[in-house]
């Protein structure tokens, strides 16, 4: 039995990986403050404390326990949210990272996973996407995951094997369906099965690579499996392009009725389009998707109308 601590245990994709890992019989505990996530979705058999993961107060709560590593997931993941409090952004995404990393230090756990995001690249020509590429973020959100990232690198000097995933636009059944600023898919799916109208904030020419929440958790339990990833970013994603207006259409025709779409307005710092070069984690970690869009969006459509019925 391996000991973690997940930070956001009751958000979409922590709750993802803490309930693979209790699968297993591994022992979880987790800190979230439940701004965007919600009890019901901590799994059964995780240790949870209520804080925000940047209180310093709460790592001396939580058992201390030797740790075989800490996945910090937790944190503001929205572009649009960042530009309206970038304060607590840079709290939520960075302040955090660095107060676990040092308590990493301080209890002997010598393995960091981090939630990391395609946000750190910015605006990018219309082709796969490496982890070679530069890094412009566009938006707060991208810079402080970014900062995140480098402090990841220094406190590899004090024995903390990191590894960052850059994860492209994950969706499937559990994602929030009530937060409007977060989650492409699950905004346009909740318009889709409540509003009966879709408004999307900017052009249907815009693209993104769509990858499917059991997909990103294998990715987690990769990185802990393959302890040469450490001191890499890779990116999680399909390494396939979609049009916002090709999501649009796949989505409605999934959902079997027609409903209107709207174009208006757009996103502070969001980008035009952006895809992943997966090739690293396919290489280093086995990383395959298993997930086609339609597969991944069906099973999602199916979670949110019996949850909506």
């Amino acid at each position: 039995m391996a000991n973690y601590l997940i930070t956001g245990a009751a958000g979409f994709i922590g709750a993802a990986v803490a309930k693979r890992l209790l699968e297993q019989g591994d022992r979880v505990v987790s800190i979230d403050n439940l701004s965007t996530g919600y009890r019901e979705n901590i799994p059964d058999g995780v240790e949870f404390f209520a804080s925000d993961c940047q209180d310093p107060e709460v790592l001396k709560e939580i058992p201390r326990l030797a740790y075989d590593a800490i996945l910090h997931i937790a944190g503001q993941s929205s572009g649009e949210i960042s530009f309206s409090d970038p304060v607590y952004d840079l709290r939520t995404n960075t302040e955090s990272t660095l107060l676990l990393l040092d308590y990493a230090r301080q209890v002997g756990c010598h393995r960091f996973l981090y939630a990391s995001t395609m946000s750190v690249y910015g605006v990018k020509p219309d082709r796969a996407i490496s982890e070679d590429e530069s890094a412009h973020p566009e938006s707060f959100y991208g810079v402080g995951k970014l900062a995140s990232e480098e402090y990841l690198r220094i406190y590899e000097r004090f024995g903390i094997r990191s590894t960052a995933l850059r994860l492209f636009n994950v969706y499937g059944p559990g994602q929030n369906m009530t937060n409007f600023r977060q989650g492409m898919v699950s905004i346009f799916m909740a318009q889709m099965l409540d509003a009966q109208h879709v408004l999307v904030k900017g052009s249907k020419d815009r693209y993104r690579d769509f990858v499917y929440i059991d997909d990103v958790v294998d990715a987690f339990e990769l990185c802990l499996q393959r302890p040469e990833s450490a001191g890499m970013a890779f990116n999680i994603g399909t390494g396939r392009r979609t049009s916002i207006e090709e999501l649009l259409a796949l989505m409605t025709r999934l959902y079997g009725k027609e409903v209107p779409v709207e174009f208006k307005g757009n996103t502070p710092g969001d980008i035009h389009g952006i895809y992943a070069d997966i090739r690293r984690a396919e290489n280093l970690l086995g990383f395959r998707p298993m997930y086609d869009l339609e597969t991944g969006l069906n099973k999602m459509i199916g979670w949110a109308s019996s949850s909506h019925s």
